[in-house]
């Protein structure tokens, strides 16, 4: 949807409205096919970098924050003056969180306050302070100081949240890549009631480690087209699938537009899903029990096939695909074909069975594709999808060629379903 505005200057202003993916993102697709110079996006962000360089203004909206009732709150769950603390917040309270330091700086000494991480306009100075840059927002790190030594306090949300599975993507996307064992407390901006949020996080990576191992068990993964509007989307499916490939897994690329439980299941022979979108797509609330294969995101991907990938505890999760992509710290080559970590020994931990060997195949191998003998001595390439058809019971209507007797076409029914011509009015 585009309306466009006259304004009395002349300038044309457009309204889009329709996203083919998550409304978190630009949406610089339809500005360009808008022919826009400009873009003003409001409400939620990701605030991930777009594909495309165009001048860009956040309006995230203001929500109403009881510094008084959150400062106590900050008080209670954090006794000890002297623990480092960053104060987080949903993007509709980040407002708020300077104001409400400057309520807790007399009392706290290692107090950090985390800012949006909103595009640098050109020719902007740069900050005195390096600011890092993660999940998002960033954070103005004093020299020799890293943010696994911080605990978190988040403003946002409510205490009273739902299940897992509903919770905000973004505070999903923190209580994941926060470091474990750290303190993690959210606090409701309205009533000033906090929550740990450490058994949750246990779950939340527990459940991931989940996934990961059905990775493993995976022997075809489709890769969901999440996005075309974030940068670098290109190259990491790209990458997705040399690690699918390194892995002995057969990989096809599906662009369903937003994914939904009905077009999943028009592909039944694949095993898993790989989500490749922000890290808010990645992470948004799917409805529980409805999706008939998991679906999983680029890290856990690389975790179930990429061998020399850290085991856990020794990285943090990573929810943003452009981490898994060289030219980041986090970034873990793949190893060499004759590197023995291909031929470690693995049992899967759902199944309980031994794994065989991971094959790895560089794409441009020759000899990676798999022939499978036919009576006449026919070779001809075998693929998944045909395996998959075969096993099944019904593979459709019955072709019947040369056994239907050729006649002429006659005139059907006329009208519509709810009244045809040769119906009666009831």
């Amino acid at each position: 949807m585009a309306a466009r505005l006259e304004e009395t200057t002349g300038s044309k202003m457009f309204i889009l409205g329709d996203t083919a993916y998550g409304s978190c993102c630009v949406d610089v697709l339809g500005a360009e096919q808008a022919g826009a110079e400009a873009l003003v996006h409001f409400g939620t962000a990701c605030l991930s970098p777009p594909a495309r360089l165009l001048p860009i203004t956040f309006i995230l909206g203001q929500r109403c924050v009881a510094l008084e009732l959150c400062a106590k709150a900050f008080e209670v769950q954090n006794p000890d003056p002297t623990a480092p603390v960053v104060l987080l917040g949903e993007p509709a309270c980040a407002h708020a969180l300077e104001a409400l330091a400057t309520r807790l700086r007399p009392k706290y000494q290692d107090l950090l306050v985390s800012s949006p991480a909103l595009p640098k306009l050109s020719g902007s100075p740069s900050p005195e302070t390096k600011l890092l840059e993660r999940f998002g927002r960033y954070f103005p790190l004093a020299p020799g100081r890293c943010l696994e030594e911080y605990g978190a306090f988040y403003v946002g949300s409510s205490s009273k949240s739902s299940s897992d599975s509903d919770l905000d993507p973004d505070l999903s996307r923190l209580l994941l890549g926060w470091a474990p064992g750290k303190p993690f407390f959210s606090c409701c901006p309205d009533t000033g009631q906090t929550q740990d949020e450490g058994v949750r996080a246990g779950r939340l990576r527990a459940r991931r480690w989940y996934l990961v191992e059905r990775a493993r068990d995976a022997h075809v993964v489709g890769l969901l087209v999440g996005t075309l509007g974030v940068a670098r989307h290109c190259e990491a499916l790209a990458h997705l699938r040399k690690l699918s490939q390194a892995a002995g897994k057969r990989s096809y690329v599906l662009a369903v537009g937003q994914p939904t439980p009905a077009k999943l299941a028009n592909f039944p022979e694949m095993d898993v899903f790989v989500l490749l979108a922000c890290p808010l797509g990645a992470l948004a609330p799917k409805p529980s029990g409805s999706f008939f294969r998991p679906v999983l995101t680029p890290c856990e991907l690389e975790a179930a096939c990429n061998p020399a990938w850290p085991p856990p505890g020794l990285a943090p999760y990573l929810t943003h695909y452009a981490d898994l992509l060289p030219g980041s710290p986090f970034h873990v080559p793949l190893p060499l074909p004759e590197s023995e970590l291909w031929d470690a020994p693995d049992v899967s931990l759902i199944s309980g069975e031994l794994r065989p060997p991971l094959g790895w195949r560089p794409l441009n191998d020759p000899g990676c594709s798999a022939l499978t003998p036919r009576p006449q001595m026919e070779l001809v390439e075998s693929s998944p999808a045909a395996s998959f058809l075969s096993s099944r019971s019904w593979k459709g209507l019955e072709p019947r060629l040369g056994q239907t007797l050729v006649t002429e076409a006659v005139s059907g029914r006329r009208g519509i379903a709810i009244a045809y011509e040769d119906e009666g009015s009831s």
